[in-house]
């Protein structure tokens, strides 16, 4: 069947082109210079329709493809331009015309020139009419995005435009969300969308517009179709299915609703699921900013809080063995006024998971090739996660001189997690040893995010900002561990017993307050000076104890030093930055320098260890515009990186059954010198779209590990190592569209990177440097078509290898997708991938695909009611595999997926 859809795109659009006749040429003004990115398209009379459009290149030149022997009318474009039409008729030779183009359009914000243009230009704004790019088998924002030129959509439902990515998404103006696409994409009905705004060189302060450089900050903003403005719409869709097994136990109950009008904006979104569907996954959840920004990039510091969130189990790609999930959602925006605007939301997420993995591991001797021990473990994984956020935002703007923003974002989750693995541990003299062990993984982490910031500009020449922003979190981790026999030997402990019971209770509070009062002084309008005073404040402390449980139930308290922790510690950084930015030509420069001031103060074990010492950090940014559309950028920085508390506590900590750690009061910061380079191009004259960038990091004095290995058992501690770590990634990607019916990209990323660490050798116990390289590849390449009354195609290939110290793997991953809209009143919609993956030696090797199908019905485009049957995983694959590298092993890991489901779902569009 693919082969016989290939041939009939094939003779398509043989046919199509075979007809076609040439016309171009260049649009110009009265004084016959060219116009860049002027819109044109051309009209068949006889038709009706839209043959062809094309935005003009830096030279003014236009390119369209017409039909022979037609009558065309052309209709122009351009911000400042009158509008203009003229008449083409062809016969069956190319025609070349330059166009010219008056003076006297209207330019006023928000009036679009050509409504029906697919793609126009207006300033920084790309606008896309969604409906030119619709073949009928949308459903989603997602469906439609994928569609448009220089727009892709990953599997985590991040967008990138031009090869950058979108950091806002909103609807009507107003934030959904707080600006996290993935949401979006994935529920915003495809049929409410008119237009795809694309805001390039993005800043939501308009008062910081002129002095910040936002050249890599992209939004996107999505306007309605005028019937779905101040009208609820949205759908509610319900279903059941069977498993494999042919229990009739599957289902999905998900409404979705929405309401926006100038004043106020109401999303509603549920789904409650047993059929995998996770629209907020754990990791969403802890990624999740709320739109918080990063506001002390520029001061050259970074106090990364860490999370103490014990390493539950993930999902591959959402495919555990059992998945069942209940979420809520609801996002609303609110104008009191003009000069006031109110917004939040909430989300309550609820999932218990069932994930079953094998996993080999293989623990390298330092500096070697070599495995010195083994562990294999079959794992059994039951999780209970209920996860909650919570925003309320506010914008006070009188006018456009002042604003006051104030947000509150709070997070909480409780989760559980019981795990039951059988482990076989193979040491380096070939000996074998099983045991069965019994874990339980419990947390409640508790976060409150608050920012407050002020902007005034008393004139054109001055502007002032005020940031502040506080966190306080609250995390408290419980680990238990039941085995056979205890790998460690720890003071106080009772051995003989017919277990091991053995837990460990943290309790970790965090107080951290970022200040920043930036002044910019325009000196001229192309250049400012940019003062910044900025402090980072931190107050941590860290509770934990070991206890053991003997078999007759009496607790163990192990209350020597060496097992408990009470830590107390402060963090201070105040920094004055300077900052000069010029635009000269076309180039941007922002050379600047921070002049920090660091005092630091651990107490734990009866004493302090203070650390006070200042730093000069260097950082520059040169932006060389080359067009409109095309750019290179180098940044360089020096960046001083600071441990929290959790690295400093010097008691026993147990991170898993065969993992010990313990602090080092005394490591310092790490220095990390940074150099990009990045290169992008998008000529809206043929959709051509190319971005490229190379990083290149080196970091010295490295906070890294020193490890005692007893076998697969792992005792570690922090140390500033001697010797730097180095990392080298880049990534280039070429993507084009052609006329209005194909789409292609191609892209390479590359990783290299060299890490130092210190492994105790286990006979004489002396200190060994053990240094790891890595290298990754990544390939992909893929083709699609966006017919109208055919059937569409999507190919894609994705090539990896990843080259550890022991082994290479490699995974070949082949995938297609078809779509077809027909008899005017069916989509039918067809996903497969396929995976090959393999070691160098062909040791490991394993093939897996998946196959899913559905077939919707929807009598007309108006029509309330829509039906439809769909299959997962049609080919029942049962598992897939990956591998990964730490600094000391290599493991291969093979994951239990979902099986086959047969759902039957009705749907009631608003």
């Amino acid at each position: 069947m693919k082969k016989i859809i290939l041939v009939l795109i094939t003779l398509v659009s043989v046919s199509s082109f075979s007809q076609n006749v040439r016309f171009e040429g260049i649009i110009q003004d009265t004084n016959k210079q060219p116009l860049e990115m002027a819109n044109i398209m051309a009209l068949n009379q006889a038709t009706k329709a839209m043959d062809a459009y094309a935005i003009t290149n830096d030279k003014g030149k236009f390119v369209l493809n017409l039909k022979a022997n037609s009558t065309y009318t052309v209709k122009l474009s351009y911000l400042g331009m009158q509008n203009k039409e003229i008449t083409v008729n062809t016969l069956s030779e190319n025609i070349s015309q330059n166009i010219t183009m008056e003076s006297g359009g209207i330019d006023l914000e928000g009036v679009e020139i050509v409504r029906e243009m697919p793609v126009s230009i207006k300033g920084d704004t790309i606008v896309y009419n969604a409906d030119s790019f619709k073949n009928g088998t949308e459903r989603k924002l997602e469906d439609v995005l994928k569609k448009l030129p220089g727009v892709e959509v990953n599997a985590d439902g991040e967008v990138e435009v031009e090869g950058k990515k979108v950091s806002k998404l909103m609807v009507e103006g107003k934030d959904f969300f707080d600006g996290d696409t993935k949401l979006g994409v994935k529920n915003i009905p495809a049929d409410a969308i008119d237009k795809v705004q694309v805001l390039r060189n993005y800043n939501e302060n308009s008062i910081l517009k002129g002095v910040e450089n936002n050249q890599d900050n992209l939004a996107m903003n999505i306007k309605l179709k005028d019937g779905k403005k101040n009208f609820w719409f949205g759908d509610v869709t319900a279903g059941g299915g069977m498993d494999d097994e042919n229990k009739f136990d599957r289902f999905i109950i998900n409404p979705k609703l929405f309401y926006y009008n100038p004043k106020y904006s109401i999303n509603l979104i549920t789904n409650f699921n047993n059929i995998g569907e996770l629209p907020l996954t754990i990791q969403d959840y802890f990624k999740f900013t709320g739109g918080f920004r990063s506001m002390m990039s520029k001061g050259g510091s970074s106090f990364n809080v860490l999370s103490n969130d014990l390493g539950l189990a993930v999902l591959r790609n959402n495919r555990a063995k059992e998945i069942d999930t209940k979420f809520g959602a609801t996002n609303f925006s609110y104008n009191p006024s003009k000069k006031w605007t109110l917004s939040g939301f909430g989300i309550l997420s609820s999932s218990i998971t069932d994930v079953e993995t094998v996993t080999n591991t293989n623990y390298l001797k330092p500096n070697s090739t070599e495995v010195a021990s083994t562990e294999n473990r079959n794992q059994i994984a039951h999780q209970d996660s209920n996860l909650g956020l919570v925003k309320l935002s506010s914008l006070y703007k009188p006018n456009a001189n002042f604003q006051m923003d104030y947000d509150i974002l709070s997070k909480f989750s409780k989760q559980d997690e019981n795990n039951s693995l059988l482990r076989e541990v193979i040491d380096e003299d070939n000996n074998t040893s099983t045991e069965n062990i019994l874990s339980n993984k419990k947390q409640n982490p508790f976060t409150i995010n608050q920012n407050l910031s002020f902007y005034y500009t008393p004139s054109s020449k001055h502007v002032f900002a005020f940031e502040s922003q506080h966190l306080y979190q609250e995390e408290d981790p419980f680990y238990n561990a039941n085995l056979q026999s205890l790998p460690f030997n720890l003071s106080g402990y009772i051995s003989g017993q017919n277990r091991n019971n053995i837990n460990q209770d943290r309790f970790v509070k965090t107080n951290k307050l970022d200040t920043k009062l930036d002044y910019y002084y325009m000196i001229t309008p192309k250049s400012n000076i940019n003062v910044t005073l900025g402090n980072t404040y931190s107050y941590q402390s860290f509770n934990s104890r070991i206890f053991q449980i003997l078999d007759n139930e009496d607790v163990n308290n192990l209350d020597d030093a060496e097992n408990t922790n009470d830590v107390n510690y402060k963090f201070d950084d105040a920094f004055l930055g300077l900052h000069y930015k010029i635009l000269t030509g076309k180039f941007t420069l922002t050379p600047g320098f921070s002049i920090h001031n660091y005092s630091l103060n651990n107490t734990q074990l009866g004493s302090s260890y203070k650390q006070n010492f200042g730093r000069i950090l260097p950082d520059f940014l040169a932006i060389y515009q080359i067009k409109k559309a095309e750019s290179l950028t180098y940044n360089f920085s020096y960046n001083n990186n600071f441990t929290d508390i959790n690295r400093l506590a010097e008691g026993f900590v147990l991170n898993n059954y065969n993992s010990l750690t313990k602090g080092n009061r005394t490591i310092e910061n790490s220095i990390q010198q940074s150099h990009s380079l990045r290169y992008f191009k998008y000529n809206m004259f043929n959709f051509e779209n190319i971005s490229a960038f190379i990083n290149y990091n080196k970091t010295v004095d490295a906070v890294k590990n020193r490890a005692l290995f007893n076998n697969v058992n792992q005792i570690s501690s922090p140390i500033n190592s001697a010797f730097a770590d180095e990392s080298i990634s880049g990534n280039l990607r070429y993507g084009r569209s052609f006329f209005k019916y194909y789409k292609a990209s191609i892209s390479a990323t590359l990783n290299w990177s060299k890490f130092n660490n210190i492994q105790v050798d286990r006979v004489t116990f002396q200190d060994v440097l053990v240094t790891n390289e890595s290298f990754t590849q990544n390939y992909n390449v893929s083709a699609s078509t966006n017919f109208k009354n055919f059937p569409n195609l999507e190919l894609g290939y994705g090539y990896s290898v990843n080259q550890y110290p022991n082994d290479t793997f490699y995974t070949d991953r082949p995938n297609a997708k078809l779509e077809y809209f027909f008899l005017k009143s069916f989509s039918f919609v067809s996903e497969y991938e396929y995976y090959h993956y393999y070691n160098k030696d062909k040791t490991v090797e394993n093939e897996y695909d998946f196959l899913s199908a559905s077939l919707i019905f929807q009598k007309t485009k108006d029509s309330h009611f829509e039906y439809k049957v769909s299959v997962t995983n049609l080919l029942n694959t049962k598992a897939l595999k990956d591998n990964s590298f730490s600094q000391f092993s290599t493991s291969d890991s093979q994951y239990t997926i979902q099986p086959r489901y047969l759902i039957f779902t009705l749907k009631y569009n608003l």
